[in-house]
């Protein structure tokens, strides 16, 4: 049973540990992909270290699930893991891992289900608001994005918006509103639509919620909060990236700034403050202005054998509580013989 109460140590040392580390290197705003791919391998090998554990607890208890866990290894290899141990202090860490799993998929699912509603009554208030109108081949006929469709819908509003909105089973809305279309440029429009179709693409808003679920159900850890504060900023940034590497950094900041004039103190004219039907929070006001100027005057992106190793780093952090899982029963499998 050492391996069931040493994985959760090492899930707490990689939780108390990760978070001061990634905060403070500064690399992330040159790779905001990669940086993603950092805090999801951190976090998915948090959760890997308590449910490994749970897994050899839960076999050590019962039985079918122990003989078929070990069904093709020798006799040394499930002695190895010294599952007859723990006597009843098994059914209690069982019981304690087994709590916090069904906490942890209940909150995924109420967010989920929280997600769901929303999308849907935005979707029926932005149909409401801005119908698709027929035979109009720019805006009723779906374009493919990848393998998924889009519907691009102008609203009637002067004040400059522009948003997307992802619905299951139905094509992909990138909404525009008519302040948008007459303060920007041809470029800067379409800079802003890729952007929208770069956070669909990625599934942008299925990390989102994800990384809010993991926050509201354990509130007290620093590494899911850390994730969620990060991945909020990291994804506008992949975004930010994927809309300059198609229409140029300048297209981008300038579009960045007219949609956000008014909350910056850059407005050229009053603009009203009414929000459109379906539209997101904004972002923060100082996310904006570091945005523009990251674009403007940001580092360079790292070298791609940077970018290889800190990848092949993020893997490594994952294989570390399977090889801790499996490391009894290797070193009783180089020992014992078949």
């Amino acid at each position: 049973m050492g391996t069931a109460f040493a994985l959760p140590l090492l899930g707490v040392a990689f939780a108390v540990a990760a978070p001061r580390m990634l905060c403070r290197a500064r690399w992330q705003d040159r790779e905001p992909v990669v940086a993603l791919w950092i805090w999801q391998c951190v976090v998915a090998a948090v959760l890997l270290c308590f449910g490994l554990s749970l897994l050899v607890t839960a076999a050590a208890l019962c039985a079918p699930l122990r003989a078929d866990l070990f069904l093709l290894a020798p006799r040394g290899v499930q002695q190895a893991y010294g599952l007859a141990t723990g006597g009843a202090w098994r059914g209690v860490f069982a019981a304690v891992l087994l709590t916090g799993a069904v906490h942890l998929v209940l909150h995924l699912a109420r967010e989920a289900h929280l997600a769901r509603i929303s999308r849907r009554r935005r979707y029926r208030e932005l149909r409401a608001a801005a119908p698709a109108l027929p035979r109009d081949p720019c805006l009723d006929t779906p374009r493919r994005l990848g393998r998924r469709a889009e519907h691009v819908l102008v609203m009637e509003n002067p004040r400059p918006q522009a948003w997307s909105l992802p619905v299951p089973r139905h094509p992909l809305q990138l909404v525009v509103s008519t302040g948008a279309m007459r303060r920007l440029s041809t470029e800067q429009l379409d800079a802003v639509l890729a952007h929208e179709r770069a956070h669909a693409r990625a599934r942008h808003h299925l990390l989102l919620q994800s990384a809010g679920a993991l926050t509201t159900a354990f509130p007290s850890s620093a590494l899911f909060a850390a994730y969620a504060d990060r991945s909020a900023r990291l994804v506008e940034l992949a975004a930010d990236d994927a809309a300059a590497h198609r229409h140029g950094q300048l297209a981008t900041a300038l579009a960045l700034i007219d949609l956000n004039d008014s909350r910056v103190g850059l407005a050229r004219v009053p603009l009203p403050a009414g929000w459109s039907p379906g539209t997101p929070p904004p972002p923060p006001v100082e996310q904006i202005t570091e945005r523009v100027d990251r674009l403007l005057t940001g580092p360079p992106r790292l070298r791609p054998l940077q970018r290889l190793n800190l990848t092949a780093a993020g893997l490594a952090i994952i294989l570390v509580p399977v090889l801790v899982a499996l490391a009894p029963g290797l070193g009783a499998l180089f020992t014992t013989p078949w």
